[in-house]
């Protein structure tokens, strides 16, 4: 029988000497091989490999704080490959991402994201800054950067609540990892951004309460799935809909639950059935 070599692992003091405070870096310094390889460095081009995408995220800011969205659907080419795929994480108390993209790659990059987050507070007993976690999850894109020009890219939507500004905050990146601060207070990636950002411009208000900035997020959601066959309407058949995150400075990063998720699609759905274009059932019939 073949022998395998013995799987190593640092030794005690490499936990114990002075180091850095990035989880990634100590164990890209110590245990490599621990770590993701990125698929386009083994495979060589993505062009032939119909692996999962996510699409669409969108964030926007209101009184209180900030709201990132996400729909459920991944696709592989032209098929349906995940109908129920989550794709917005709660990366610490007061920061969350959205994912768009290599559906693989952008999971493994926000398991490591949120895992230096939580490294660096246990070893300074701080969280970061706002503008150090934006800053460190530029450096994760930018790392991912041999992988996106093999076709693997990622790009995530970064928000969060900023004790500093005394409100909530939303950065994009591209590709290579440059950093973008959002001054609109509404954003969106992933294939359907066009037709989310489209939607947003019309509808976001700065000024709105928590229920107000959740129903915006949902209904551009629901805009982009009415023209973007790769991002997916909520589901009523099957019970799947957006997954919808709330950052504030009370109560910090809040998953929101299914049903009040489900309540405000069922809204939509009904405003569209009565006008499709505009979801105002009073403009169909010429009403005030």
């Amino acid at each position: 029988m073949e022998s395998r070599p013995p799987v190593t692992a640092p030794g005690l003091g490499a936990f114990l000497a002075p180091g850095p405070l990035s989880f990634t870096e100590f164990v890209g310094t110590h245990a490599p091989h621990l770590l993701p390889t990125p698929a386009a460095q083994a495979a060589g081009s993505g062009a032939g490999l119909d692996v999962p995408h996510g699409t669409t995220i969108v964030a926007l800011t209101f009184a209180d704080g900030v709201v990132i969205a996400g729909d459920r659907r991944a696709t592989s080419g032209n098929v349906i490959a995940q109908r129920d795929i989550e794709k917005v994480f709660i990366t610490d108390s007061y920061s969350a991402v959205g994912i768009a993209g290599s559906a693989g790659l952008a999971l493994q990059m926000v398991r490591l994201y949120s895992a230096d987050l939580e490294h660096y507070e246990k070893l300074e007993g701080v969280p970061l800054s706002f503008d150090g976690k934006a800053n460190k999850l530029a450096q994760s894109v930018a790392a991912n950067l041999s992988a996106a020009l093999q076709g693997f890219v990622v790009v995530p939507l970064f928000v969060g609540y900023d004790p500093e500004e005394g409100g909530g905050r939303i950065v994009n990146y591209d590709a290579t990892g440059g950093r973008y601060d959002e001054h609109l207070g509404y954003n969106a990636v992933g294939s359907g951004s066009i037709f989310a950002k489209s939607a947003l411009k019309k509808t976001y208000d700065p000024a709105a309460d928590l229920a107000g900035a959740v129903r915006t997020a949902v209904g551009a959601l629901y805009d982009a799935a009415d023209d973007d066959t790769a991002t997916g309407l909520p589901d009523l058949t099957r019970g799947l809909f957006p997954i919808v995150v709330s950052i504030t400075g009370a109560e910090g990063a809040v998953k929101r639950p299914n049903d009040e998720i489900e309540a405000v699609v069922r809204e939509i759905v009904a405003q569209r059935t009565q006008s499709p274009s505009t979801g105002n059932a009073a403009t169909r019939d010429g009403g005030a």
